[in-house]
């Protein structure tokens, strides 16, 4: 009888916040795939949790995810678990799912700590609706045609990025949006310095955590900023009720006009 997939969350900053449920999982596990295993490991030592633990992640799960799904496939209960926050979101976790929903295994996703959820609630813009983009592409032409594809985007929208890269994302992202779009710019989740800064595109050289281009970032932090940008303003109510008139009259008129 085969076994099971779980997707386990883990903390974003502050280990306190894996659940009950979380610990019992990876207690119960036969094998744990982590995208670090070192970085799991210190969390298992804190859980006081003893596992044995497989390495997957970008670079080798083409050749581990199918190694994992005949371990499942033999009956064994895997877990599955990023360095921080949801696996299988903006992460290789999505191809051992896929794996394993082809090969009919069952998969158990367990909610927990998201980045992408927590910065968005404490950001100040509209949470109603939005979209996820993720990493933006290092790939120059890519990413412009992301962003450019992201301009008329009325949703608040959600980036991750590396700190060694925010000062250029942010000069993409105000040249493709305009400098007055509002974001907030979120590091340090759930951790004892954590801060969200609270500005425009425009204005956030200004703010005096760029110092010479550089941002300020803790020392030894791995972990990287999660960016909020406002959505594209709805047109007015008087710009739509002229288009509306124009499109009452002046076409039908012009349509008129030009076949009598």
């Amino acid at each position: 009888m085969a076994g099971m997939l779980y997707l386990v969350p883990t903390p974003i900053g502050n280990l306190s916040d894996i659940s009950v449920r979380c610990r019992k999982t990876l207690e119960q596990a036969d094998f744990i795939a982590a995208e670090d295993t070192r970085v799991t490991l210190k969390l298992l030592n804190y859980l006081e949790i003893k596992k044995p633990l497989v390495s997957y992640y970008e670079h080798n799960k083409l050749e581990s995810g199918p190694k994992i799904v005949r371990r499942i496939l033999d009956g064994e209960t895997c877990v599955l678990v990023s360095d921080a926050g949801s696996p299988a979101i903006s992460d290789p976790g999505e191809d051992l799912v896929r794996l394993c929903a082809e090969a009919d295994i069952p998969v158990c996703a367990i909610p927990g700590p998201c980045a992408v959820i927590t910065a968005l609630s404490i950001s100040g813009l509209p949470t109603g609706r939005f979209c996820f983009e993720g990493f933006l592409s290092i790939n120059k032409k890519s990413r412009q045609e992301h962003l450019a594809g992201l301009q008329q985007e009325r949703r608040t929208m959600i980036f991750y990025e590396a700190p060694h890269k925010l000062l250029a994302t942010l000069k993409d992202l105000a040249n493709a949006f305009g400098a007055d779009r509002r974001v907030s710019l979120c590091r340090e989740l759930t951790k004892l310095h954590e801060e969200v800064v609270r500005t425009t595109l425009g204005d956030i050289y200004e703010d005096t955590h760029f110092v010479v281009g550089v941002p300020i970032v803790s020392e030894g932090a791995t972990v990287g900023f999660v960016l909020a940008v406002t959505g594209a303003r709805a047109l007015t109510t008087m710009w739509r009720t002229f288009i509306g008139l124009f499109f009452m009259t002046a076409v039908p008129n012009y349509y008129f006009y030009t076949k009598s």
